[in-house]
């Protein structure tokens, strides 16, 4: 350690670059994943923190709440599967809306009240109680939706007063509001006056106790015609453009892990060929080869971890910088893991760097070459 130590203070410089530039790829693949995580958060939010632990959809919708209808009948049946607590009908759309004296699109989720369906996040205000009433998303508030705030469509004839705020909840990257059921038919009837009949988008299930949910999922869709049921994270995962989204997000992040693992390993083994020498002296003046070697990776767990406290104080910086339209955080537990990660693969990275150290012959690098011609 004190070899290592003594080393980095005389090169200051150059340790200090190295870790520069792991600092600058740890950010990368930190705000990357930030990225993903809000980005994803926004297509899928209002879905993934509502109180339905099974979503079940029109057989023909292939997973797509704006394709998917199912009827009463439907939902009747569901109600008598085994492991199924209670079920209710989600009505779900998008509409053009009224919000802060702009025009906007926000996606409307109408649940029975006390059912399945109920948004899970909530930080501010309160639930519905009644008609006309919403939980709108948190990060909206200042658009227009903040509590208090009214939100108009059809052209003023439908009025939802906003009274709680829930955080994590916005779907498909829009605002949206919670309502009860009644006010999501409302809505959908007064944009749509001549449809013949309105059916919910789907149905959602809360569990009966000690039931499973891929399990109750897996019932209903074998013995309820028509539908397909999915627990709650399945149905998550499978909505239209997440996976392509978290997939191109993957291989950008594969990329920048293999980048940091041959960023460190070629530096150490650079100038662990360039001081060679040196070490074959240290050698022949008794340093063991233990020694050396530990050396190395203390100087790899160094400069790494320097790299990863100027990621992690990069985000912080970038959370602190981002507005209110699209915010970021920074995860303790994501930059726990990812510096974990970094530090694992350094460290493989320079077995090469502790190889060469390991098979050093003092006789054979003290030659007449590096003695400058003496022998």
């Amino acid at each position: 350690m004190k070899l290592a130590l003594r080393e980095i203070r005389r090169a200051k410089l150059r340790f200090g670059l190295l870790s520069g530039a792991v600092g600058l790829l740890v950010f990368l693949i930190l705000f990357q994943q930030t990225l993903l995580g809000t980005l994803v958060g926004y297509f899928t939010g209002a879905l993934e923190h509502q109180s339905g632990e099974v979503v079940v959809y029109n057989e023909e919708a292939r997973q797509n709440l704006a394709g998917s209808r199912v009827t009463e009948e439907q939902i009747d049946a569901i109600a008598g599967i085994e492991g199924v607590g209670e079920v209710g009908p989600l009505g779900q759309g998008t509409f053009t809306v009224i919000a802060g004296g702009d025009e906007t699109d926000a996606a409307i989720w109408g649940y029975e009240l006390g059912g399945p369906g109920e948004p899970t996040r909530l930080v501010e205000g309160r639930l519905p109680e009644s008609g006309f009433e919403a939980v709108a998303s948190a990060v909206d508030a200042s658009a227009g939706f903040d509590i208090g705030d009214e939100v108009n469509l059809a052209g003023g004839s439908v009025t939802i007063t906003v009274v709680g705020l829930a955080a994590d909840s916005r779907f498909s990257v829009q605002p949206v509001m919670f309502v009860d059921y009644p006010t999501w038919e409302a809505a959908a009837r007064a944009v749509n006056p001549d449809a013949p009949a309105l059916l919910p988008s789907a149905a959602l299930v809360h569990l009966a106790a000690g039931a499973d949910a891929a399990a109750v999922a897996e019932r209903i869709t074998a013995q309820v015609a028509g539908v397909e049921a999915l627990d709650r994270a399945t149905a998550v995962d499978s909505l239209p453009g997440v996976s392509a989204v978290s997939q191109s997000f993957g291989l950008i992040l594969l990329l920048s892990f293999v980048v940091v693992t041959l960023v460190v390993g070629f530096f150490f083994l650079i100038i662990t060929v360039q001081k060679l020498p040196a070490l074959g002296l240290l050698k022949a003046l008794g340093y063991s080869t233990a020694s050396l070697v530990r050396s190395v990776v203390a100087q790899v767990v160094m400069v790494t971890a320097l790299g990863i406290a100027l990621g992690a104080a990069m985000l912080v910086g970038a959370s602190l910088a981002s507005g209110e339209a699209f915010p970021i955080s920074a995860d303790p537990v994501l930059i726990a893991g990812t510096g974990l990660a970094v530090l694992v693969l350094a460290a493989v990275s320079s077995v090469g760097s502790m190889r060469r150290v390991a098979r050093l012959d003092a006789t054979t690098v003290v030659n007449g070459q590096t003695l400058g011609g003496l022998e």
